[in-house]
């Protein structure tokens, strides 16, 4: 782990009530919950893709610089699915795509092996499966 004083970005985020709200307040919501359908407000599968989207998507542009001069054409789209096991314990699935205007799927792939190895986050085998792939070439 870096060193305390090497750390970039930082943020904080509370739960409570039914409520998310970040400490900058830049983001505040209801929140839904799994244990209680009835509840409006975004679920944590739809928290997790959003998080796990911009997080790569910021890996993604800067793995793009070094492949095309269009690095804010990057695209990255994830899908999060919970589910309940039989030990009752929850799992999460991510699965991210990322697209660019104009490379071809050779350049997809590098950008997502490469955005892949930047971001923070890794598949452990335990009770999360993340999975970063290239999404279909998108035409100019």
């Amino acid at each position: 782990m870096p060193e305390s004083d090497a750390w970039v970005h930082e943020a904080t985020a509370t739960a409570e009530g039914g409520r998310l709200r970040t400490d900058d307040g830049e983001l505040s919501t209801t929140l839904a919950s799994p244990l209680a359908p009835h509840c409006t407000g975004l679920a944590p599968e739809q928290l997790l893709a959003a998080a796990f989207a911009s997080c790569l998507h910021h890996a993604a542009v800067e793995a793009a610089t070094g492949i095309t001069d269009e690095a804010h054409t990057v695209q990255v789209r994830a899908r999060a699915r919970l589910a309940r096991d039989a030990d009752g314990l929850y799992r999460a699935e991510v699965r991210a795509s990322i697209a660019s205007v104009g490379l071809n799927r050779d350049q997809l792939t590098d950008l997502a092996r490469y955005a892949d190895r930047l971001w923070p986050f890794s598949s452990d085998g335990g009770r999360h499966t993340l999975t970063v792939s290239p999404a279909e070439p998108r035409g100019r």
